[in-house]
C-alpha cells in the first residue's frame, strides 16, 4: 500500500493509478487538431458549408483545441456519430449520413497514419518509473481506440510500466462508471484503492461514481482549469504526484 500526496491532498492506501492518455501522458492536442481538421474537409469536399459548423462540434477553433469538446473527450465513435448528425441535418438519410462520416474518418485515418507521433509530456516517463518502482500497478484508460493506446505504449516503450492498455472501443465509455470498474478488475484492485489521473471532467465524473479512491486532474501548465474543479486536487505536471508513505 502506498501514500500519495498531491499537493495539500493525502490520498493513503492506494494500490494502482489509472491514467488517461490524451493530455495527460500524451501532448497530443496537435495531432487531435489536424485529424478533427482533416475530418471537416472531407466531408466538406461533398457537402459545401458543412466543414465549419463540424470543426465546432468538434472542439476545434483555429489552432485552439477546447479540451473539454468532443475531439479532446469523445471517443472516435461518438466524434463519428456527432458528424453523421450533422451530415442528416442536410436532408440526408441517416443510413447514408453515417457511411459518409465513417469514410472521411477511415480517409482521415489512413492519410495520418505516418504523421509524426505525439511526444510524451515532459518527466511523464519519470513519473511512470518511480509509480512502478513504488510497487503500484500502472494502467491507461483512455477515450482512443485501444489499438492507439497499445501503439502509444509501444511507441514509448512504456510496457514495462504499464499493466493495463486500454480504449474506448470496450463496451461501455467515459464517463460511464462500467469503464472505470472494468479497468481496476483487469489490474486486479479495488476501485477504492486506485486513482484517477486525467484532464477532462468526463475522466473524474467516471472515477468518482465508480469509488475511486481519488481523482487527480491534470491540466499541462494551467491547474486552475475550470473543468477540473469537481477534482480532489488539480495538478500542472506530472511529477506534483509524490509518494510520501509506502508499506
Amino acid at each position: 500500500m502506498v501514500t500519495i500526496r498531491c499537493k495539500d491532498v493525502t490520498f493513503e492506501n492506494i494500490q494502482a493509478v489509472i491514467f488517461d492518455k490524451d493530455g495527460t501522458l500524451e501532448d497530443s492536442e496537435s495531432f487531435l487538431r489536424n485529424l478533427g481538421q482533416k475530418r471537416s474537409r472531407i466531408i466538406d469536399a461533398q457537402i459545401p458549408g458543412i466543414g465549419d459548423p463540424l470543426l465546432m462540434a468538434f472542439g476545434i477553433n483555429g489552432d485552439k483545441l477546447d479540451p473539454t469538446g468532443l475531439m479532446a473527450v469523445g471517443s472516435s465513435l461518438e466524434n463519428e456519430i456527432a458528424a453523421a448528425a450533422y451530415i442528416a441535418e442536410t436532408g440526408r438519410g441517416w443510413l447514408e449520413s453515417r457511411a459518409i462520416a465513417r469514410r472521411a474518418f477511415e480517409e482521415s485515418d489512413q492519410f495520418l497514419k505516418d504523421a509524426a507521433p505525439s511526444p510524451l509530456f515532459v518527466g511523464s516517463l519519470e513519473v511512470l518509473q518511480f509509480l512502478f518502482l513504488a510497487g503500484l500497478k500502472l494502467g491507461i484508460l483512455s477515450a482512443a481506440t485501444t489499438s492507439r493506446v497499445k501503439a502509444f505504449v509501444k511507441r514509448h516503450q512504456l510496457s514495462d510500466y504499464i499493466q493495463l492498455e486500454m480504449g474506448g472501443d470496450e463496451d461501455y465509455s467515459k464517463p460511464d462508471p462500467a469503464l472505470f470498474l472494468q479497468a481496476c478488475q483487469r489490474l486486479g484492485v479495488e476501485p477504492g484503492a486506485t486513482l484517477m489521473v486525467g484532464d477532462s471532467a468526463g475522466d473524474i465524473q467516471m472515477a468518482r461514481e465508480a469509488g475511486a479512491a481519488g481523482c487527480i486532474g491534470i491540466c499541462w501548465g494551467k491547474p486552475e482549469a475550470a473543468h477540473l474543479e469537481t477534482a480532489d486536487v488539480a495538478i500542472s505536471q506530472l511529477d506534483e504526484i509524490q509518494i510520501v508513505g509506502n508499506s
